[in-house]
């Protein structure tokens, strides 16, 4: 993660995510843990879905020694001083917005010039307190991701916009392993490269414990 200020003065952190997927009732878990630098490492991230439900976000600081919960009201807030939300990190419940096509034929152009068939879905928060109430979003047609957005403010103006800058097929999973996001307003953004992915590696219930989320990075 590389964080540039409006100076385009750059941070940089290291991280791991985890995540497992849910089947029916049970909604996906997340657990992502800061590595480096020395003064966020350990920081962690726990983030359980709940289907029909409100999500449950935990954050770990280890300078404090305890456990904060992120209530939902929290959820659009910065992640770790990044452009990312929470939800962003987490995943946001579907449930949480209404969609409406604002484009049936829309076009994506990669970063490599090729263009690609996409879908405009425009997404609008049940919340009237969001801070970004609306997201118009370019999802591929053959793959079904994500790969562009325009994110707006309260007063509809567009605060961030989120690229995909590298997409690949890891263990036959099309896999985005390069993105950023730019914040308009504060002038600053944020790129998240993928150095390793490892799909199906048996990760249980037991990897994404309150007590695991203590559990210092090797």
């Amino acid at each position: 993660m590389r964080l540039f200020d409006r100076q385009a003065r750059v941070r940089e952190r290291t991280l791991t995510l985890l995540t497992r997927r849910g089947l029916g009732e049970t909604g996906d878990k997340t657990l992502v843990r800061f590595l480096y630098p020395n003064d966020i490492r350990n920081t962690a991230l726990l983030v359980w879905e709940h289907p029909g439900a409100d999500d449950e976000r935990f954050l770990y600081l280890p300078a404090l020694g305890r456990v904060r919960r992120i209530a939902g009201k929290e959820k659009q807030e910065s992640f770790a001083g990044s452009d990312l939300s929470y939800e962003d990190i987490g995943g946001r419940d579907v449930a949480d917005y209404t969609y409406t096509f604002a484009e049936a034929n829309a076009t994506w152009t990669a970063p490599d010039g090729t263009r690609h068939p996409a879908w405009a879905l425009e997404s609008r928060a049940r919340d009237r307190n969001a801070d970004f109430p609306r997201s118009v979003s370019l999802v591929l047609k053959d793959r079904f991701i994500i790969v562009h957005s325009d994110i707006f403010n309260p007063r509809n103006e567009r605060a961030k916009v989120f690229d995909v800058r590298r997409l690949e097929r890891v263990d036959d999973i099309w896999t985005v392993l390069d993105l950023v996001v730019v914040n308009d307003a504060q002038k600053t953004r944020t790129e998240m490269t993928t150095t390793a992915v490892r799909y199906n590696v048996g990760l249980t219930d037991n990897d994404f414990t309150r007590r695991q989320l203590e559990q210092a990075a090797p």
